[in-house]
């Protein structure tokens, strides 16, 4: 009997209605929710995915600003426009669209967003909370992700749970997270030996490699009733693909999500939540949505 599907659109389709009364709420306090966005360069897979984000906070109430940096730009430069957002009071939460151009450091760059503004989750502040359990703006991915957990009602205390990705936008935050729900949780990457023995044994895996000609998560890689989170999205066979087999997959799995429409929409969602949470604390009414 085939597992259940899981649907990001769905599950996003709550968190977004929760925000929309949430904005509503806080604009009634005199707040105006607004989330500035740095584009660097003309990539144009990153231009869609920013106008996706303003789309999806137009439909909420968030107001936006787009500010689009030419690919040339000094790191002295882009520091610059990062220090006006942050002293900037009307502006709630600012978002780098990654990747930057090589000869600008990440680490740096997303490390000048003021913690108060960090929607993304990536300043070195932020991902201590986390680490101590206290964190309140959360890499988005990795929340949406436990947003589905809790959606489907997926237990996840005592479970083994296996996370192929040790990235800071999703394996590491990843790894708190679910320790925060009681689970035991072993992180893999590129070393681990024995991976397909590793994914036999988890009672869930998240999976976010995006490298189909690397790495398939297929049926015989999982135990009967497992739960498969897909995170990765890359164009195999002309097509969007995740890492997983999803066809067969599903047949053996409780719970499968698919790629278009799963982990996905729940990244914008969650960017979301955080820019009305961002406004929240940084005009000190004190509520998180």
């Amino acid at each position: 009997m085939a597992g259940t599907r899981i649907d990001g659109n769905e599950v996003a389709r709550s968190v977004k209605a929760r925000v929309k009364e949430a904005v509503a709420a806080i604009k009634e306090q005199g707040v105006s929710p607004c989330l500035a966005t740095v584009l660097v360069g003309d990539d144009q897979a990153s231009a869609t995915y920013v106008r996706n984000k303003h789309k999806a906070c137009e439909e909420v109430g968030i107001l936006t600003r787009d500010h689009k940096l030419d690919a040339s730009i000094s790191q002295d430069e882009f520091d610059r426009v990062v220090e006006e957002l942050n002293m900037d009071k009307s502006v709630h939460g600012i978002l780098v669209q990654l990747p930057l151009p090589a000869h600008l450091d990440e680490f740096a760059s997303t490390s000048r967003i003021s913690p108060l503004k960090d929607v993304d989750g990536l300043t070195p502040h932020n991902a201590g909370l986390l680490a101590a359990n206290k964190a309140v703006l959360v890499a988005c991915t990795p929340s949406g992700i436990m947003e589905i957990f809790e959606h489907y009602n997926i237990n996840l205390e005592g479970k083994n749970v296996l996370v192929i990705n040790r990235s800071s936008l999703v394996g590491k935050p990843l790894y708190h997270l679910l320790l925060e729900k009681d689970a035991t949780v072993i992180t893999c990457h590129s070393k681990t030996g024995d991976l397909a023995g590793l994914c036999r044994s988890a009672d869930v895996i998240i999976t976010a490699v995006g490298d189909r000609a690397r790495f398939t998560l297929t049926p015989e890689m999982i135990k009967e009733g497992a739960v498969v989170i897909d995170v990765a999205i890359s164009r195999f066979n002309d097509k969007l693909a995740g890492d997983a087999d999803y066809e067969g997959i599903i047949q053996k799995a409780s719970f499968a999500s698919p790629v278009p429409g799963g982990v996905g929409p729940m990244t914008v969602a969650m960017l979301l939540r955080n820019t009305v949470t961002a406004a929240s604390l940084g005009s000190r009414i004190g509520r998180q949505f």
